[in-house]
């Protein structure tokens, strides 16, 4: 049995993350904003075979309450084994450019609040030296596109922050996974037109649990992303920024 933390815990891909983990025999501690809907979940991965859940109500990006949730989430658990870190929000690129306070605050929301998150978490595995952490990035961060720059700007330096972080509690023995999914279906993307390389959310969750168990450094899910991002970002700028992308 892992114990294991997640952050973001009502989230379509968090969801069909934890049922897997339920059936596995996993421990839960599950942290978002909805209390309801936590309650509904935790519910849910009770019958499916999780030993222990519990849930607690929390804005990320209140900082200074990131600390206090960790030690209650140890408190029940008896430790983290696995801290997994997939909340964010999908911010409009136009307003954005309209807006210097939206954009500072989707920054913040999926940036500075993640880094924050990440390093109290982090502390506290190199402390005991043992421990994966893990956080949902997105391909949008390889590379900056007119369409989603805030976006993908906020990813890029989660992505950017997870490698200095896994080189950092390597020694420690600490695992850090960078999970970079594409097109996901989502309630998040419910506005845009599906097409072939849209992935459910199980799909993604078998991913995450795969990388977890296998401690990958980074994964594209689903796969076929990494060669269409090795391509992405080898493209020369002068030809790059001439698409529509």
């Amino acid at each position: 049995m892992s114990r294991i933390l997640v952050v973001g815990a009502t989230s379509a891909i968090a969801e069909a993350t934890e049922r897997l983990l339920a059936a596995r025999g996993d421990a839960l501690y599950l942290v978002a904003r909805n209390e309801q809907m936590l309650a509904a979940i935790a519910a849910d991965l009770t019958v499916r075979g999780s030993p222990r859940v519990a849930t607690e109500s929390l804005d990320a990006n209140d900082l200074s309450a990131h600390e206090a949730m960790l030690e209650r989430a140890e408190r029940f658990l008896g430790g983290i084994d696995i801290g997994l870190i997939a909340y964010g929000t999908l911010p409009d690129q136009k307003r954005c450019e309209a807006s210097v306070e939206l954009t500072v605050r989707e920054l913040q929301t999926n940036a500075i609040s993640v880094v924050a998150l990440l390093t109290r978490l982090a502390n506290r595995m190199a402390q005991r030296r043992e421990g994966i952490i893990a956080a949902i990035s997105s391909v949008a961060g390889d590379r900056g596109r007119g369409s989603n720059y805030v976006y993908g700007s906020a990813k890029a330096l989660v992505t950017a922050f997870l490698s200095g972080l896994r080189q950092r509690l390597h020694p420690c023995g600490v695992a850090v996974i960078t999970i970079k999914p594409g097109f996901v279906d989502t309630p998040m993307t419910a506005a845009f037109r599906k097409g072939v390389l849209w992935a459910q959310p199980e799909r993604i969750a078998r991913g995450i649990v795969r990388a977890l168990e296998r401690k990958r450094s980074t994964v594209y899910l689903p796969w076929f992303w990494r060669p269409i991002m090795f391509v992405v970002r080898s493209l020369p700028e002068s030809v790059f920024i001439r698409l529509s992308l």
